[in-house]
């Protein structure tokens, strides 16, 4: 009778233990090195989550402009935005084509010069998007309000067209892998090399060719309260190009520091993450996949 009991007690233990193994297990993110859940929903999250970089306000050179799609800083003296910065998951995404429909923002000030799209025309440089186009496919305003001209800076051909196009339909595929990413990009400095070559201004002077675009993109597992998710292990991904047509195609080579674009910019680009979890993520080269 002991032994019939002990095998009983054996048996149920086994059964217990195989039971557990199971549920502790949680699905890896390889993108992320982190984890998610196979059950976490893509939503549309707050643009500026990560905080307002420049603490744009209603100053002609720092105007903090709010759109359903994308939030930015826009600066009127250079007719470009400082900065742009949206929240990017597979919540953003559907089959809308591209409506290419370039345009004045007619919300802007009527004290702001409204750049028009003929001010690119014949000037060797693209019309390059802030906000992407492929990034706002859900509806027809969504993907129309990427062209409005206040997204746009004067960016050389090969640097919009190959650089920073490949990072673009990497940060989908990180989406389209159950990630949701913070995403803020902007610009700085005067002078760039576009296909007629070096021009500082376009438009009499009233948009300002930068010299060098940056980008940063913080990834995470598809999930909620975002904020409290970053941990000194999430990824931060930062690049900084130069406006040139003299660049390689290949976007990670020019990863860089959130603290050396902070550094040339001035902003405080993620403000709202806890300090003792900024000093990691920022001072850290990101050194993930690329592809």
């Amino acid at each position: 009778m002991k032994n019939v009991y002990r095998s009983l007690l054996l048996a149920l233990l086994l059964g217990f233990g195989a039971s557990c193994s199971v549920e502790e297990v949680e699905p890896s993110n390889p993108i992320n090195g982190g984890t998610t859940s196979s059950d976490a929903t893509a939503t549309q999250d707050n643009h500026l989550a990560m905080g307002n970089p420049s603490a744009a306000g209603s100053s002609y050179s720092n105007y903090l402009v709010s759109k359903p799609q994308y939030v930015m800083s826009y600066n009127s003296y250079r007719g470009t935005p400082n900065w742009v910065s949206w929240h990017l998951s597979s919540a953003w995404v559907g089959s809308t084509p591209r409506q290419d429909d370039f345009r004045a923002d007619t919300s802007l000030p009527s004290s702001f010069y409204r750049v028009q799209s003929s001010d690119y025309t014949g000037s060797g440089f693209d019309r390059g998007h802030n906000c992407p186009s492929a990034d706002r496919t859900l509806t027809v305003a969504d993907n129309s309000a990427t062209f409005l001209m206040s997204n746009m800076i004067p960016q050389a051909g090969p640097n919009n067209q190959q650089t920073w196009a490949n990072l673009e339909n990497y940060c989908r595929t990180l989406i389209n892998a159950g990630n949701e990413l913070y995403v803020i990009m902007g610009s700085y400095g005067k002078g760039g090399t576009g296909l007629n070559g070096y021009k500082e201004t376009l438009a009499a002077g009233k948009v300002t060719v930068p010299n060098r675009i940056w980008k940063v993109i913080v990834v995470l597992p598809n999930g909620s309260s975002d904020i409290s998710r970053i941990t000194t292990s999430t990824r931060v991904i930062a690049v900084n190009t130069p406006n040139t047509t003299s660049i390689s195609s290949t976007w990670g080579s020019y990863r860089t520091t959130v603290d050396a674009i902070e550094a040339a910019t001035g902003y405080d680009l993620l403000s709202n993450v806890p300090a003792s979890v900024q000093s990691t993520i920022e001072a850290r080269v990101d050194s993930g996949s690329t592809q």
